[in-house]
Formats: structure tokens, C-alpha cells, sequence
């Protein structure tokens, strides 16, 4: 067990090497742990090919790494924070749940059409690509036992080429926009931030992390409770979802009571870290000869998700606002929804960086993009498994 977490924590590293040593890998927020991940496993592939089976890994601690990291971003869940950005949080929020839901309808037609099952399609659609090679992975078990074969595999090739596409067409869709409407920016300049820092003194760093630690584990105690109680009820859950909503519900209270604050620059880095470490140790384990039959159904799926989203993004200028933020937040949608927030980031900071400051954007993209999508996809995702299942 420890000597498998200690060949994640190397890959992770590996994979930051990779993205200095190359940087269009970096360019396209291509994840370390995704690519450390990949070369072990692609590295465990050919000695299988070989008929070498020199390792053996044991992966006990991949489910808790994996819901510790959700319950942090259950802890971003602030109500707080989703009234800062006021209606135009809200309005995105619910566009952003029309497009994953048109990811999935997409995906699990086009899948049947092909003569698939149609949970492909949903593998393919808001699970991998609005929710990223976390949520894929993390659901991916779930799928295998509704009948996708290599689900986890067909899981991170469909994330990490959304987050390709993502870096790829998300900037150039906005641009369009500006360029074609000579838009032009009205804001002051802003430095993107989705939260509050942490009140806690800068020197005592110790006194965070156990206070974060703490809520993580509680948060994970009382989800177990809850993730039994629906198990109970017949509902499929991933593992994670009791506890993501047992830590949203103490960060709300904690905004209002500081017996139960939330430091949220500790609780940011120990969930990247978790975050790290579940990737590289899923991908890992990936059998990777598993996708080869899959290989053009699930590319014709992804080239129709990324159509699909060239055209949201014209829905989305139109309904917030048809100016110069709203263009630049077609950009950011794009980055998110068919790969991570690092991607919409990126997406309109390149677009900032070329024609002005868009405040706006970047108070509401990070805001739905990091948080509030993540509990919308998850009921969808949920709904879909439970009704195609």
C-alpha cells in the first residue's frame, strides 16, 4: 500500500517535470498527475504486451484520497460566496446545468445510434468533460457495473482530450465573438479569485491544517452515514457525494459560527494534493488495450460535444449580456465544461491578456466553474446512471 503511494507521489512529480521540460503540455493545463499517471501506466502496458507482470499494485487508499478531495470541494459550496456574484452567479450556474444536460442527451443518442450502450455516451458527455478526470475516475467504477466495459479508461482519455480541446477552442470561440462584434473591454483591471483568503496569521501554518484535517475527516465520517442511508433508499451514489454534502452544509454553518470556520487556502492545497495523488494512483492501473475498439466511436462522440459547444457558447454571450464580459465568458465556459476551471482560466486569460479586463468573468466563471457545477453534475450524472442503468 505505501509503496503504491509512494509510485503515485513519483509519478505526480514526473508529470511536473514533463509539463517544465515540454511546455505545450503545460500551455494546455494538461494536469501532472494525469501525465505521471499515464506514462506508468503506459510503461506497466508494454511489459504486459511482453509478457512481463513485474507489478502489482495495491490501491487501498485510492477511495479515500478520492472522496477526501470531493469533500473539499464540498467546503467550497459557500452560499456566501454564490450571492457575492449576485444574479449573474446564478444565471451562469443554470446554463452551465442546460449544457451538461445536453452533453449527456447527446452523448447517450449518439452512443445508441452507434450501436453502444448509451452510458457510454454519458461517460463521454458531462461526466468526463464538465466534471474532469476526477469526477470521470470517480464514477468510472459505477459504469463498469452498469455495463461500460473500460469505463475507467475510455473515462480519462475522454477527459484528458476535453481538456485538449478545451484550451484549444475555448480562447479562439470568444475571440470570434469580440472580433466579429468589435466589443471592447469596459473594466478595471482584476486578478481572478473565486474565494476569500483564510483569516488565519500567515505564520501559524500548523494551526490550519489541523483545523482543515479535522473538518475533511468529519465531513468524511458523517458522509459515510448519509452515503449509507441512500445506498439504503436504492439510489447509485458515488462514494464521495455524502460526504460532499456533509461538508457543504458545516461550511455554510462555519460562515456564520467560527467554531466551525473553514481555512480555505489550507483546505485548497490539501484537496489539490489529495487530488494528486487519486489521479496518479487510478491512472496507474488503467488498462489501457481496452480502448483500442473504442477508439473511433469515442472520438466521433468528442468531436460532437466540442460542436455542441461552440454553439452553447453563443447562448451564452446572448444571455449575459451581449457585451465585452459576456464574450470572454463564453471563452471561460468553453474551458470548463469540456475541460477544467484551469482551462477557462486560462482560456480568458489569454483573451484579457489581448483585448482588456473582464472583471465580471472572472468573478463568475471560477465561482460555477470550481464549485457549484460539481453538485449540479453529480445529481445529473447520478439521474442518468439510475434511468439508463
Amino acid at each position: 500500500m505505501i509503496e503504491t503511494l509512494a509510485l503515485a507521489a513519483l509519478a505526480v512529480a514526473v508529470g511536473q517535470g514533463l509539463r517544465r521540460w515540454v511546455p505545450v503540455l503545460a500551455r494546455y493545463d494538461l494536469p501532472a498527475p494525469v501525465l505521471g499517471g499515464l506514462l506508468v501506466a503506459v510503461i506497466v502496458s508494454l511489459l504486459r504486451r511482453d509478457g512481463q507482470d513485474l507489478v502489482r499494485f495495491d490501491t487501498t487508499l485510492q477511495a479515500p484520497l478520492m472522496i477526501a478531495f470531493f469533500t473539499t470541494i464540498g467546503f467550497g459550496a459557500s452560499l456566501r460566496l454564490l450571492r457575492v456574484g449576485g444574479v449573474q452567479v446564478a444565471w451562469f450556474l443554470a446554463i452551465a446545468t442546460v449544457a451538461a444536460l445536453l452533453q449527456n442527451l447527446l452523448g447517450a443518442s449518439l452512443a445508441l445510434a452507434m450501436g453502444l450502450p448509451p452510458l457510454l455516451g454519458v461517460l463521454a458527455g458531462s461526466v468526463t468533460l464538465t466534471g474532469g478526470p476526477a469526477t470521470g475516475l470517480a464514477f468510472a467504477p459505477l459504469f463498469e457495473q452498469a455495463g461500460v466495459s473500460g469505463a475507467t479508461v475510455v473515462a480519462i482519455t475522454a477527459a484528458m482530450s476535453g481538456i485538449v480541446m478545451g484550451g484549444l477552442f475555448g480562447g479562439p470561440v470568444a475571440g470570434r465573438i469580440i472580433a466579429r462584434r468589435g466589443l471592447h473591454s469596459t473594466g478595471a483591471r482584476a486578478v481572478p479569485a473565486a474565494v476569500p483568503a483564510s483569516p488565519e496569521h500567515a505564520t501559524d501554518t500548523a494551526a490550519p491544517l489541523l483545523r482543515t484535517m479535522i473538518l475533511i475527516l468529519l465531513a468524511m465520517w458523517v458522509g459515510g452515514y448519509l452515503a449509507g442511508g441512500f445506498t439504503a433508499l436504492g439510489v447509485t451514489l458515488p462514494a464521495y457525494i455524502g460526504a460532499m454534502l456533509a461538508a457543504a452544509v458545516l461550511r455554510n454553518i462555519g460562515d456564520h459560527q467560527p467554531l466551525l470556520h473553514v481555512p480555505v487556502q489550507a483546505m485548497e492545497d490539501l484537496g489539490a494534493v489529495a487530488l494528486s495523488l487519486f489521479i496518479a494512483m487510478a491512472l496507474m492501473t488503467l488498462r489501457l488495450w481496452e480502448l483500442v475498439d473504442l477508439a473511433l466511436p469515442l472520438l466521433a462522440l468528442l468531436v460532437a460535444q466540442a460542436a455542441l459547444l461552440v454553439l452553447l457558447c453563443q447562448w451564452v454571450f446572448r444571455l449575459m449580456g451581449r457585451d465585452f464580459d459576456a464574450a470572454v465568458m463564453a471563452g471561460g465556459f468553453y474551458g470548463f465544461m469540456m475541460g477544467t476551471t484551469a482551462n477557462a482560466v486560462a482560456n480568458m486569460q489569454a483573451l484579457t491578456d489581448r483585448y482588456g479586463p473582464a472583471p465580471r468573468a472572472f468573478l463568475v466563471v471560477p465561482l460555477v466553474g470550481a464549485f457549484f457545477i460539481d453538485f449540479v453534475n453529480a445529481l445529473l450524472i447520478t439521474a442518468f446512471l439510475n434511468l439508463l442503468g
